[in-house]
């Protein structure tokens, strides 16, 4: 069998795939055919999105892994999947529906099952959650917030330089969801663990992420282990959750595409 030659990226919460631009490059340069779809509704510019969230505010996640599989069903062969945060997720959910040559999640939203709740991830999602009104709503974060969540380890210009090329308000409906799947026995973020059958998953945690800590992606990958599937999981102890763009990237880049093109 031949290495797989398409590449599907599939961004977070409160991003574009704008947030992709670099990896783009890398693995279009390296002779990959890159795919970085939007979230349903999400097609537009930054600029764009921020100003008008009515395309996509009530976006819910199946709706999201419907949209992916569509597109994925439609290539000529099996893709290499990679999603960030919870990106990340709806890779594995995509895995499990049996898509994708290999997947690379990276710092993936938990999905249901995983039960740790860190206080970081807590006050990550409470611009969100904290506001039941936000159900059916797009929701932006400030500047100060996305630094919490995302910039941490940049300094202040550095951070107001991500913000202001990449934040974009966020669908509620989706954080709720998440929040909500240990309780909803048909949820959307469900997925068989077990699943002996779907391709090879690399999940990738950072240790300086105040969204998806460490130990969340831990949790995720010691489901795995009840899988007879390849199932890796990788630490780098100083990314935070804005690890596709900030300093460094290119390591991360490099290994995740080595390790799914050797899958």
């Amino acid at each position: 069998m031949s290495s797989p030659d398409t590449i599907v990226l599939i961004h977070g919460l409160w991003l574009s795939p704008l947030s992709w631009e670099h990896w783009i490059t890398r693995y279009t340069d390296r002779g990959y055919r890159v795919i970085a779809p939007a979230w349903p509704g999400m097609e537009a510019d930054v600029e764009t999105l921020r100003a008008d969230t009515d395309s996509y505010a009530r976006l819910e996640i199946a709706q999201i892994l419907d949209h992916y599989e569509t597109l994925i069903r439609k290539l000529d062969t099996p893709p290499i999947i990679m999603g960030h945060s919870f990106g990340g997720a709806f890779t594995e959910l995509l895995l499990d529906r049996g898509l994708g040559a290999a997947g690379v999640a990276i710092h993936p939203a938990a999905v249901k099952g995983v039960v740790r709740l860190p206080l970081a991830t807590l006050r990550s999602g409470f611009p969100v959650l904290g506001n039941p009104g936000n159900y059916h709503r797009a929701v932006m974060l400030t500047p100060e917030q996305f630094h919490y969540s995302f910039t941490n380890l940049l300094d202040e210009p550095e951070a107001t330089a991500a913000y202001d090329r990449y934040a974009v308000p966020g669908p509620g409906h989706v954080l709720f969801e998440a929040g909500l799947a240990n309780f909803n026995p048909h949820s959307a973020m469900r997925l068989d663990f077990r699943n002996p059958d779907r391709a090879p998953l690399l999940i990738i945690g950072g240790g300086k992420d105040h969204v998806v800590p460490a130990s969340v992606t831990r949790e995720v990958a010691g489901h795995y282990e009840q899988s007879p599937a390849v199932t890796e999981y990788l630490e780098y102890p100083e990314r935070s959750h804005y690890t596709v763009a900030e300093p460094g990237w290119e390591e991360i880049a490099d290994r995740a595409l080595t390790w799914a093109a050797s899958r």
